[in-house]
């Protein structure tokens, strides 16, 4: 076994050796902080709730219109330069003013909905650098796979050669040749489905650290995280960047109910006018108006029943939200704890027996005390006990970001 984990302990030194890039986790953090192309998206969203918040507390613009009144048809414009043409020049503003305060309701949506948004990046956040962390582990679990893999097909590799050297001196027989022929076919398969898992794995860590162009030399420096023993415990779920966005987006919902009631309150336009006449004596008048509309068809009651029925259903889905946390994060718990106890399992005993019975049989085959079969069994044994101790110990270093990242959470500013 110590010979199987000395290149795994020095792939770093290794790795920096051959020209590619050991980068250790707080490393590949940084570079997903820098490079991650969903953290990007949730900050544009950000970006624009911000806009929208702006957008909501202005006040609507006035408008302006130029008419031309009491063209005569017979008697034409008139001569003469524009000033003197027979004809009525009219110019008009006009403002809206809003009542039941709309523009008011309008911005509490928007800013209920901005702080939405960050807490949506924060989710987004909690949620990708799980992803990372699952995608470097894989990595490391890719790692030690093939070199073990690798070791493993140049021990039957060697196992074959001196089966033909002694099939030669008539110590065994063909047929145990052939048996070492095919283990270590298998071996080399093996081997080659461990390079294209490795190379799988450098290419998911590559993508959300931005690093696609040097995925091959993608080396996972860490070690795996050490057992946990203390005890678990969990931040209030109300802390949860994704059910506090819930919250928020309710608080949303909730304006533009009170917004579309508000519409039941008439809004009211002045205008303001200013006109020259020119068809007798030129003069110059001035008017203002004021118009509200009549609500003679339908009072908004559908806009309402709507705002009625989004703020309802915003409401379940923060039911929801917070029941599905609640198992996730008693998931997490409960897969964490087992996956510790598998690994104190292997790790305490199991992985140590199949390292003493494999060497045994190799030491017993090579003085003729056992056979061919029996050293084969515990061969595969050994190799399959090391997988499983090496895939545990990625379990466990996944089940506990997936505890980090269910558990432990962070409020937006």
């Amino acid at each position: 076994m110590r010979r199987l984990l000395i290149p795994i302990l020095l792939a770093p030194l290794l790795a920096i050796a051959q020209g590619q890039t050991a980068l250790t986790l707080s490393q590949a953090e940084a570079l997903w902080q820098e490079h991650s192309r969903e953290l990007q998206l949730a900050k544009a969203a950000v970006s624009g709730a911000e806009a929208d918040v702006k957008a909501a507390r202005q006040m609507p613009n006035p408008d302006v219109s130029l008419n031309a009144l009491s063209i005569s048809p017979q008697s034409g414009f008139g001569g003469g330069p524009l000033k003197d043409k027979r004809m009525d020049t009219q110019l008009r503003i006009d403002q809206l003013i809003e009542r039941g305060g709309k523009r008011t309701l309008r911005a509490k949506g928007a800013e209920a909905r901005l702080e939405a948004s960050r807490f949506d990046l924060d989710d987004a956040t909690r949620q990708q650098l799980g992803d990372l962390r699952q995608a470097y582990y894989q990595l490391r679990l890719a790692q030690e796979k093939q070199a073990l893999a690798r070791d493993t097909a140049a021990l039957y590799g060697k196992s074959t050669e001196a089966g033909r050297l002694r099939q030669k001196a008539g110590d065994i027989a063909p047929v145990d040749v052939s048996r070492l022929q095919i283990d270590q076919a298998r071996a080399d398969a093996d081997a080659r489905q461990a390079r294209a898992d490795l190379a799988q794995a450098q290419q998911m860590l590559a993508y959300l650290i931005g690093r696609e162009a040097e995925a091959t030399q993608l080396v996972a420096a860490d070690n795996w995280p050490a057992l946990e023993e203390k005890a678990l415990s969990a931040a209030p779920l109300d802390e949860r960047p994704d059910l506090a966005a819930a919250q928020k987006r309710i608080a949303a919902a909730e304006a533009d109910r009170d917004l579309a009631r508000a519409k039941k309150s008439r809004d009211v336009t002045v205008g303001f006018q200013f006109e020259r006449n020119l068809q007798n004596a030129p003069t110059n008048s001035y008017g203002v108006g004021i118009s509200v509309p009549l609500f003679i068809w339908h009072e908004y009651e559908g806009e309402i029943a709507r705002a009625e029925s989004d703020l309802n259903i915003v409401r379940l889905q923060y039911e929801q939200q917070h029941a599905q946390a609640f198992g996730q994060v008693a998931q997490a718990r409960n897969a964490l704890q087992a996956v510790r106890d598998r690994v104190q399992r292997l790790e305490g005993g199991l992985l140590g027996d199949a390292e003493r019975v494999a060497k045994a049989a190799e030491l017993a085959y090579n003085k003729g005390a056992m056979g061919l079969m029996d050293l084969l069994d515990a061969r595969r044994t050994l190799r399959q006990i090391q997988i499983e101790a090496a895939s545990a110990r990625a379990d466990y270093a996944k089940a506990l970001s997936d505890w980090q990242t269910q558990a432990e959470f962070r409020k937006s500013p």
